[in-house]
Order: structure tokens, then C-alpha cells, then sequence
């Protein structure tokens, strides 16, 4: 398992993106806690969630994590996420004022059964607040020990600049979408490599609804994948760790054999002729 670093913390270049075992279409329980666990098995030790990861109420993905990392925390580095709020219906609403968050925060941290939140990463920013003071928020919970790591998600790079300075140099990640077809979040990327800022990638596969069509959106995928003998899955994966060195993929999952397969992209090397095919 090959690994990269959010901070101060060495975690494994393949997390787990922990919604899909809570949203609509979400396995069973034990099903889920099976994958989890899977995840585990198999090196995994970052996993993300949100408390606005739901079909039902706040939290119920966090709380979900917790009992699957009961007797295994200090396995994982979990990183939540806070200022969506689940709507029933609905997209979710956007609450990014400093009540709102340092709120969330501390609430995630009673669901997850920790003192300290791991990595506490502002969801998405709210047009109706002024960024530095959402961010602001992040650095008052680091100060005052809720959070032990901040990240942000969802952001440009004029936003990654301002909210590193707002924190004072201490923005550990930045969680972008990024996929094959979705790259426009390149130029974040190679910022956050820049500056040795972890970059995650969410949706790394495209979505959980489009995973399995990745060698059919992705012939050069599957033809590098046959010529391996592995999932087209998985070359996607490697491919995106071999962007840069701060690159961190966080695909869904909601069953074990998934996860399992995601995992061994962090050990597959690419040659620099595969790479540039798939970069194409």
C-alpha cells in the first residue's frame, strides 16, 4: 500500500468515501459495516463522511463509522465534513456561518465517539457567508482542539489561497471532484501539489451510478486494464495517484469486493507511456 501524507498524518493513497452506504440505494447495515471493515482489511486507513450523508437524519453516516471502528479507530483517520445540511426531498441547504460549523463540529465529534476530530473539512462554500469567516470557524475549532486537522472541499484555487491564510498555513487538504470525466479541477490539483497540500479526489470513478461503465467511457482504461489483468477500475485509480504526489483518490463503495479491488490501485504502477495515454 503505497501512502501520502494529509498534515502531519501518513494515510493510504485509496480511501474509502464512506456516502454511498448511507444515501438512498444504501446496503443494508451489516453490509455495510462489512465494508468498512473490508476497507480495513485491505490497508484502507482514511475514511470520509459528512454528517449531511443520509436518506433520514444528520449524521446517521458518522454514527454508522462509528460502530463499525468500534475497537479500531486508531486504525483509520476519519474526515467529516460539515456545513450542508440534509433536506429531505431535496438538495442539500448550505449553513457555512461559524455558529453553524463550530456547531456541526462538535456534534460530529459526540456521533463519531471522539475528543478530536481527525480531519474536519468545510463542505461547500455558502454564497450567503463571507468565505474567511466560514474559514475562520476551521481555525477556532483548531485552536481549540475540536478538530485536529482542517481541510475545505468544493473550492477554487483563489479560495484554497485565502483559506490556508486565514489559517495560517495550516490547511491540510482540499477535497475536489475529479475523474476522468471531470478534470476541471486540474489546476487545483497541481496548486495543492505545489504547496504540499493533500488534494482528494472525490468521485474518482465518476460516481457510484457510473463506476461500472468506466471501460465502456474509457476504452484506453480498459485496454490498459486487460493488458494488466486487472478492473479498468483500478487503472483509473493509479492513474490519478500518478498525477501528482499529493493526490489522495477517495472512491464509494457499497460492497466489500469494491473497496477490496479500489485498494490494490494504490501498489499498481503505470509506465509513463500508460499514463500519457490515459492523461490523453
Amino acid at each position: 500500500m503505497r501512502y501520502r501524507r494529509i498534515g502531519d498524518v501518513k494515510v493510504s493513497a485509496i480511501g474509502l468515501g464512506a456516502m454511498p452506504l448511507s444515501v438512498p440505494g444504501r446496503p443494508d447495515r451489516d453490509a455495510a459495516i462489512a465494508t468498512i471493515h473490508a476497507a480495513l482489511d485491505a490497508g484502507v486507513t482514511l475514511i470520509d463522511t459528512a454528517d449531511a450523508y443520509t436518506s433520514d437524519a444528520q449524521g446517521h453516516n458518522e454514527e454508522l463509522l462509528a460502530s463499525a471502528l468500534a475497537g479500531r479507530g486508531e486504525e483509520v483517520l476519519v474526515a467529516t465534513k460539515g456545513g450542508l445540511v440534509y433536506r429531505a426531498g431535496g438538495p442539500w441547504d448550505r449553513d457555512g456561518t461559524p455558529e453553524h460549523l463550530k456547531a456541526a463540529a462538535r456534534a460530529s465529534a459526540k456521533r463519531l465517539g471522539v475528543d478530536s476530530i481527525g480531519l474536519y473539512q468545510l463542505h461547500r462554500p455558502d454564497p450567503g457567508v463571507p468565505w474567511e469567516e466560514s474559514v475562520g470557524a476551521l481555525r477556532e475549532l483548531l485552536e481549540e482542539g475540536v478538530i485536529r486537522l482542517a481541510g475545505i472541499s468544493n473550492a477554487t484555487i483563489a479560495q484554497i489561497r485565502s483559506a490556508d491564510h486565514v489559517l495560517g498555513g495550516r490547511l491540510a487538504s482540499v477535497q475536489n471532484q475529479f475523474s476522468p470525466s471531470y478534470r476541471s479541477s486540474e489546476d487545483e490539483l497541481d496548486y495543492c501539489a505545489e504547496h504540499e497540500i493533500a488534494f482528494l479526489a472525490w468521485g474518482p470513478l465518476g460516481g457510484a451510478s457510473r463506476a461500472g461503465e468506466i471501460a465502456d467511457a474509457f476504452p484506453v482504461a480498459a485496454e490498459v486494464a486487460a493488458a494488466l489483468g486487472v478492473s479498468p477500475q483500478r487503472v483509473i485509480l493509479a492513474w490519478e495517484l500518478a498525477l501528482q504526489h499529493t493526490m489522495i483518490a477517495i472512491p464509494g463503495a457499497r460492497r466489500p469486493a469494491s473497496i477490496r479491488d479500489s485498494a490494490l490501485a494504490a501498489d499498481l504502477v503505470l509506465t509513463a507511456d500508460q499514463i500519457a495515454r490515459l492523461s490523453a
